[in-house]
């Protein structure tokens, strides 16, 4: 019994903000799998009552899929920081060219550099809805 990668999920606000930050890094958008997909098969795959309302966007870069999950409906829950200890998925990491450069075109796209994080090599950025992203600089 073998299994292959397929993608990573992350719940978003704004697809266009969240894609156009996302590509800023490089990943690239996989418009022939985007989807919308049906609320009945959707809320009892992902266990959320319906209306669901789901738009799911992929992004590639280096064989990594990012999906980027919108919900339209109105009641979902806020978004939450979670801290690096709390089991589950933590961070995203990726290598960059340019660091300060990186870092200021983030900014531009709606991240936040978490300050404290700044080693000079790597710093931890935050996507525009709260996301960990480990950046380290190429050496």
């Amino acid at each position: 019994m073998g299994a292959t990668f397929n993608h990573v999920g992350t719940c978003v606000t704004d697809l266009d903000r969240s894609t156009r930050f996302y590509e800023a890094l490089g990943f690239e958008h996989q418009t022939e799998r985007d989807l919308t997909p049906p609320d009945a098969a959707t809320a009892r795959l992902l266990g959320i009552e319906p209306p669901v309302g789901l738009t799911a966007v992929y992004l590639r870069l280096d064989g990594f899929v990012l999906e980027l999950l919108h919900y339209s409906r109105a009641d979902n829950p806020a978004g939450a920081i979670r801290p690096m200890n709390q089991p589950g998925l933590t961070h995203l990491s990726l290598t960059v060219d340019d660091l300060p450069a990186t870092l200021r075109l983030l900014e531009s796209c709606g991240g936040t550099v978490v300050e404290s994080s700044d080693l000079g090599i790597a710093v931890m950025v935050r996507d525009p809805d709260g996301q960990l992203i480990e950046l380290i600089a190429k050496r």
